[in-house]
């Protein structure tokens, strides 16, 4: 059994119309092979389709300061896989990235967006995989 995720799905989990039209109208046999072409698409990102992503994306925390300075800083929502780690943790990771050049940052941001998008995948599909595999 295979599974083909639909263009919009794709965007609920990356949200660049670029991406998810590479990625949908495929069938991918293992959560391996989407995970796989999920990263290959979005590398890299241009400046403009991490803005795209980034327009859909909340504020990160509580930390009003913290977000402004970024904000300030950067032009843009600071962004980070926030699962599993605390906000003290995010707070020091937002800290540590406060102190890279424009080009480091980008590149962090967007291999934020590609490991968000991965988990957010994998939340959609997993299951289905998991169920193709057990032949229900």
């Amino acid at each position: 059994m295979t599974v083909t995720p639909t263009h919009e799905e794709l965007l609920n989990c990356l949200r660049i119309e670029r991406w998810a039209t590479d990625l949908s109208g495929h069938s991918y046999s293992t959560m391996l092979e989407l995970e796989r072409t999920a990263v290959a698409a979005a590398t890299p990102l241009s400046t403009a389709e991490i803005d795209e992503a980034l327009a859909a994306h909340p504020r990160v925390g509580e930390d009003a300061e913290g977000n402004a300075a970024y904000e300030q800083r950067f032009g843009r929502v600071f962004v980070i896989r926030a699962e599993g780690r605390s906000p003290e943790e995010i707070a020091g990771e937002r800290e540590r990235r406060l102190e890279n050049d424009d080009i480091a940052e980008l590149a962090e941001v967007a291999n934020q967006l590609r490991g968000l998008a991965l988990l957010r995948l994998r939340a959609a599909y997993a299951d289905q995989f998991d169920s193709a595999s057990q032949g229900t």
